[in-house]
């Protein structure tokens, strides 16, 4: 596999970019190889500037939940872009894609548009301290809610990649007022919320993590979660950047049957476009300027093409069927992954996660339940079992901490040739495991 192009573009970038690329886990760090640089995608599929071909799984982080470049989803873009690319002024799209969010998600009774799951996660943390008049928030060990400052204490995705439980740059007194606690474990919640006192303005919490691997909640924890937060006055954030309209049309809160406070949402609402939103009981909402006293703004908030694209893909998803089918090629391929890694000899040194369009294979024989478990996984092995899919033609995520993505456009076939892919890297890292 030819990698020229792409080695002389990280080169090139290195001199201009930090680390030659604009979000760290891109730089192929953790897995020991050079970064792809993408030159086009379509469907289930990209190129890289050498021409090589791969079956994505990464799906942009996820929002390409209908495959790359969806011609209904160009068509509406291109030609909103004629009629101008941003107003800084209020549109009749972003009303219609805020209506269709509180049309689907059961919480959501307004919703605020943004530009990122950051953003998303950040004005949600200051409304909620608003609100409430707290100050403490409690997130979870390995998740990961953006790069907001308050919020970069053990935190998941490329931090976990890079084993830094926080950042410089982040001033202690921004980082005192966050608490960490277990996945999975009420009692630690309970402790920690009886112990802090009536200082606790909110939890926040992706319902299932999706930034430290794929770590699902057990029965009876998200709704035990739901009624201390209840019970105690704290709003509780679902961080559902990654799983909303991915898990269910409803996204994780549907899914599960339970309703927060408040949820953030990124990824698909934006069709692959920059996009974030926030929305919540009307009550908490209601706090926002310009009609409360809790400041948040920006100029490409709602921004036209954002909207458009959102609202043509949560149309498409609404098909009958969509969601079926996504489960479905979700389905054959972790069977079909667990069959290989068997064939291999590693039936039980191997950790396969599951949940709807998502997935992961974690390399540790624990069953992971929280992060700790997670960080048990062998990543110099996850590393070499990346690098042979990728020269077989598979894009995974390049980092063990990652999950795959399943979209629309997957056939059978890109499935199948994936399984067989896999059938040989199992082999290959066998004995490192």
């Amino acid at each position: 596999m030819k990698v020229e192009r792409s080695k002389a573009l990280f080169d090139k970038a290195k001199k201009y970019i930090p680390g030659g690329v604009n979000s760290p886990v891109r730089a192929f760090k953790s897995v020991g190889d050079i970064p792809r640089f993408i030159a086009k995608a379509k469907g289930a599929h990209i190129w890289d500037a050498d021409g090589n071909e791969y079956i994505d799984y990464v799906c942009s982080w996820g929002p390409m939940i209908l495959g790359h470049a969806h011609p209904e989803v160009v068509k509406a873009i291109q030609e909103q872009a004629e009629k101008g690319t941003s107003y800084g002024a209020p549109t009749e799209l972003e009303v219609k894609l805020a209506k269709m969010i509180v049309d689907l998600v059961p919480s959501v009774e307004k919703v605020r548009m943004v530009n990122s799951g950051t953003e998303a996660t950040m004005s949600a943390i200051r409304l909620a301290r608003g609100y409430t008049g707290r100050n403490k928030v409690i997130k979870f060990e390995g998740g990961y809610h953006g790069h907001v400052d308050a919020l970069l204490v053990k935190a998941g995705s490329g931090l976990t990649t890079f084993g830094v439980p926080t950042s410089p740059g982040i001033p202690e007194d921004f980082a005192k007022h966050t608490i960490t606690v277990p996945f999975n474990d009420i009692d630690v919640l309970k402790k920690v919320v009886d112990e802090v006192g009536n200082d606790v303005a909110a939890v926040i919490m992706e319902p299932v993590m999706a930034n430290a691997g794929l770590i699902i909640p057990e029965p009876g924890f998200l709704e035990k979660v739901r009624e201390l937060t209840a019970e105690k006055g704290i709003v509780l954030i679902f961080d559902e950047v990654i799983t909303g309209f991915r898990l269910s049309l409803g996204g994780a809160q549907e899914y599960f049957g339970i309703t927060p406070d408040l949820s953030c949402f990124g990824k698909i609402i934006g069709g692959g476009l920059p996009v974030g939103a926030f929305g919540g009981k009307a009550e908490i909402m209601n706090y926002l300027a310009p009609e409360g006293p809790v400041y948040q703004a920006g100029t490409l908030s709602g921004n036209p093409l954002a909207m458009i694209a959102g609202i043509k893909t949560l149309e498409l998803l609404q098909k009958t069927g969509v969601y079926e089918s996504l489960k479905e090629k979700t389905d054959k391929l972790a069977e079909g992954l667990k069959e290989a890694a068997k064939a291999a000899g590693l039936k039980d040194k191997l950790c396969f996660k599951r949940i709807e369009s998502i997935s992961i294979v974690y390399f540790t024989n624990k069953d992971v339940k929280n992060y700790q478990d997670a960080l048990t996984s062998n990543t110099k092995a996850y590393a070499k079992f990346f690098r042979k899919m990728l020269e077989q033609g598979v894009y995974l995520a390049p980092s063990q901490f990652e999950v795959a993505f399943m979209s629309t456009a997957h056939a059978d076939e890109d499935i199948e040739k994936t399984i067989k892919a896999a059938e040989v890297a199992f082999k290959e890292v066998a004995e490192m495991v």
